[in-house]
């Protein structure tokens, strides 16, 4: 597995993690214990970043993780985020401990903002959020969806912490943070986290085929490979089914030439 450091910190994330959107919604006992498993499944792989959120599944994908890493938690980069109607100060304080208990741990590594609100000031919501680092609930101050000028202001609304992420959708199929929230991240030592790397399972057709044979690759896999290619972006494909998850976690192995990540981008 590859690992990147997170925004400006000498934290390593690995370049795959782990989305956990879907992962809570579950009908039965089995069902669950699967959802468990292949996240158990994806650590030993070596991806240490999961990602999820109080919103998933009403707090049950929080509480899926929280049971997968509850006796390896060390090994372990949570990365979770509050809900868009939760960004008063005293409603992320208490998203962010209602999060800890499902999770079971003392500590989110990464709290991320999940869309902003623009009816909330964003100096109320980052001061709550370095309350929460002050504490020791959170290590990390992040992002999500937000446009170049929102990070902007959170920047400016954080008197002793750091943004060091913003997770925004980027695919093969879907590009529009290359026009300012990918350079902006690459200048400013941002790290963006790619969720719906693989489009939401709309696999691109345009792959070559003779890429696809001279890595032994599937096009999943190149399209994971293909959107980390700058050093500054880590993916999180969702984490439900084994056998994507070990796919994905070799799908940065190696790394194709200019040319060939040229001949991706142009389709």
């Amino acid at each position: 597995m590859e690992y990147r450091l997170l925004g400006r910190t000498k934290e390593k994330i690995s370049t795959i993690g782990m989305g956990t959107w879907r992962i809570g919604s579950y009908r039965s006992s089995e069902e669950r214990e699967g959802q468990v498993l292949a996240l158990r499944r994806g650590i030993e792989l070596g991806i240490n970043h999961i990602d999820t959120a109080e919103m998933y599944a009403s707090g049950r994908s929080e509480e899926v993780v929280g049971e997968a890493v509850k006796d390896i938690r060390k090994d372990v980069f949570i990365a979770s985020k509050v809900a868009p109607g939760h960004l008063h100060y005293d409603d992320v304080l208490r998203s962010c401990r209602a999060s800890l208990q499902r999770l079971q741990t003392s500590h989110i590594d990464l709290y991320q903002v999940h869309w902003p609100d623009p009816s909330v000031p964003i100096q109320e919501t980052m001061s709550a959020m370095e309350r929460l680092v002050k504490e020791g609930a959170v290590r990390y101050i992040g992002v999500s969806n937000f446009s170049v000028a929102e990070t902007d202001d959170a920047r400016a609304a954080l008197t002793k912490n750091e943004i060091v992420s913003n997770q925004v959708e980027y695919s093969l199929s879907n590009r529009y943070v290359e026009a300012e929230v990918l350079p902006y991240c690459d200048r400013e030592k941002v790290t963006l986290i790619a969720y719906s790397p693989l489009a939401q399972g709309r696999i691109a057709n345009s792959i070559p085929n003779e890429l696809l044979q001279k890595y032994k690759m599937t096009p999943a896999q190149m399209m994971l490979n293909w959107v980390t290619r700058d050093e500054q972006v880590v993916a999180i494909p969702k984490a439900t089914n084994l056998a994507h998850l070990e796919e994905n976690a070799s799908s940065v192995s190696v790394r194709f030439d200019a040319a060939e990540y040229e001949r991706l981008t142009a389709g």
